[in-house]
């Protein structure tokens, strides 16, 4: 499992409150930054494991959030 050398930044402040909006730009932050399929699947078990509010938790466990 590869994670990126530093936690990217994302802009989620006026984006959509979708949950699934919030996943795949996480994703995609990750995968610019140089993380592997596994450390992205990490990511995305961890985030729907629970309600909203522990996505957002988990999101900013993996990102920095503006």
């Amino acid at each position: 499992m590869k994670a990126p050398p530093s936690k990217p930044t994302v802009k989620l402040i006026g984006q959509d409150g979708n949950a699934f909006a919030v996943m795949g730009t996480v994703k995609q932050a990750l995968k610019r930054a140089g993380a592997d399929k596994e450390y992205i699947n990490e990511y995305l078990i961890e985030a729907t494991s629970s309600d909203y509010n522990h996505l957002l938790t988990v999101s900013m466990k993996y990102v920095n959030i503006e």
